[in-house]
């Protein structure tokens, strides 16, 4: 079976930097499991590592897509398949590396989406229908379909509810057994599932602290130029975090101090529940941030594990 390295974590917790430590000394390529990060022009949002940042570590999903074409699970699928293939052509270990656990799951246990390919046209009326009748009417047509899922989704999650929607429309199967079914399959990687997490306090100081750096850095004129360019919040990329925030601080519905507030207030949220799902996967082995000394001590405990479970032999260190 083909290695596999996950390295997840909820947003924030320091996933960037210690993704291409493990690279440098494993000779990997990184694949970003986040499904905002593969947009161009989506950069300061994102936390999108940056050119000069990946140290010669080769990079995939990144920059990919333009902000108005689909992304959605089944695609990502697709593309991380295709990038482990290249990876390990190039004799390189593939590393997938990121906070979107539905996304990490579905290449884990090769997650069957044959029959659920996205619909265009139904994805973007019920994006309609929620922008004239709020995300709650959305979650109330998924409670109807699909209970087990609209207990399981937070209502203001527009694009997880329009999944399990459209998966419905499209396969008459409500998408919460499917995953379960789907869940239950061997996995075809031998794989390790590294979740990197932090005290909840020092985690939420971190993501408070990023926003701040987002504004900074220049997050109100990113938005203002995609603006510019005609993408809006019909797009589901338009509906990341930090993105409709400042959208509706440029619409003139909000402040600036009350949309950075939104942002770091539905980042926490957002942290919180990657938290819930990646303590539902039953192989994932936590690194907690205080059980170390500091970066080098976690990647020391990694590569004992991936020689342990002979992934990594302990060769290479170069890149």
């Amino acid at each position: 079976m083909e290695p596999l390295i996950i390295l997840a974590g909820p947003t924030a917790v320091g996933k960037t930097k210690l993704s291409i430590a493990l690279a440098k000394a494993i000779r990997g390529g990184i694949i970003s499991a986040d499904s905002m990060q593969i947009y161009r022009y989506m950069d300061i949002g994102t936390a999108k590592i940056r050119p000069e940042e990946m140290e010669g570590i080769p990079h995939y999903l990144i920059d990919e897509l333009n902000p108005d074409e689909d992304f959605h699970v089944a695609a990502f699928q697709k593309r991380a398949k295709d990038a482990i293939h290249e990876i390990e052509a190039n004799e390189r270990i593939p590393i997938v590396a990121g906070g979107t656990g539905f996304y990490i799951q579905a290449l884990v246990r090769d997650i069957d989406f044959t029959e659920a390919e996205t619909d265009g046209d139904y994805r973007r009326s019920l994006l309609r229908l929620a922008d004239e009748k709020g995300a709650g009417f959305l979650h109330q047509m998924l409670e109807q379909l699909d209970p087990e899922s609209a207990r399981a989704i937070h209502p203001n999650n527009r694009k997880k509810v329009i999944r399990a929607l459209e998966f419905y429309r499209q396969t008459g199967v409500p998408i919460s057994r499917h995953n379960r079914e789907q869940a239950q399959k061997k996995s075809p990687y031998r794989f390790c599932y590294f979740v990197v997490n932090e005290s909840r306090e020092t985690l939420y100081r971190r993501i408070d602290s990023r926003v701040d750096q987002m504004i900074r850095d220049g997050l109100v004129e990113e938005v203002s130029k995609l603006k510019k360019m005609g993408y809006n919040k019909t797009m589901v990329s338009m509906q990341g975090l930090g993105y409709k925030e400042i959208l509706d601080y440029l619409d003139g519905t909000v402040s600036l101090p009350e949309a950075v507030a939104a942002i770091k207030q539905n980042t926490r949220h957002f942290a919180k529940r990657q938290i819930t799902w990646f303590k539902r996967e039953p192989d994932a082995i936590w690194l907690n941030r205080e059980d170390y000394a500091g970066e080098q001590d976690m990647l020391a405990a990694m590569l004992a594990v991936l020689r342990e479970k002979e992934i990594w032999k302990g060769k290479g260190n170069d890149v």
